[in-house]
């Protein structure tokens, strides 16, 4: 079973970031298990906490990263970045220098906007992150989608067919890079 951590960047209870990150956690095939992560609950990145008196939040998330083969990033972008908690949830997951939880795995950005402008800054800062971090990124298709809220139906599920397409087409090339790195 390939296991995917999927990182939501928006902490808001009906955040558009989690209708779609549980839109695509469906999308995935059979010996996938996509599982949102909780990042809210991580305090905020304190190197003192490297050596001594490490958060229980910081080893039950970072061992939790571990065992995760790939990562599935869906965030708003926050003036025009990525939101603090999931930079936090990177920062905390890259420590200890030497013990990144995130090197040499693969990764895919699916930014997200109400407005027209779609995510853009937040996905490139992402991206840029994830490079240092050694994440192998998907490339294409980019994900940038713009006027999220009209995307869901009062379920909160996609609502429109080219959309819904598109987004299996992600999620199937994100599943070729995985399978590329697991051989």
């Amino acid at each position: 079973m390939t296991k995917i951590g999927v990182l939501v960047g928006s902490l808001r209870k009906d955040a558009y970031s989690k209708k779609l990150a549980h839109n695509l956690m469906k999308y995935f095939p059979e010996g996938y298990e996509p599982e949102l992560i909780e990042i809210g609950n991580l305090p905020l990145y304190n190197q003192d906490y490297d050596t001594d008196k490490v958060p229980a939040e910081y080893v039950e998330f970072r061992k939790k990263m571990h065992d995760m083969d790939a990562f599935l990033f869906v965030t708003p972008e926050y003036n025009r970045s990525v939101p603090a908690v999931l930079k936090n949830a990177l920062d905390v997951g890259s420590r200890p220098y030497g013990s990144s939880v995130w090197a040499g795995k693969v990764g895919a950005v699916v930014s997200n906007s109400p407005s027209k402008l779609s995510g853009f800054g937040a996905n490139h800062h992402l991206r840029q992150t994830l490079v240092f971090l050694d994440v192998q990124t998907l490339q294409q298709p980019e994900a940038y989608i713009a006027e999220v809220a009209e995307l869901f139906d009062e379920n909160g599920m996609i609502n429109n067919q080219s959309t819904e397409k598109f987004f299996k087409s992600v999620i199937s090339a994100f599943v070729e890079l995985i399978e590329t790195f697991e051989k």
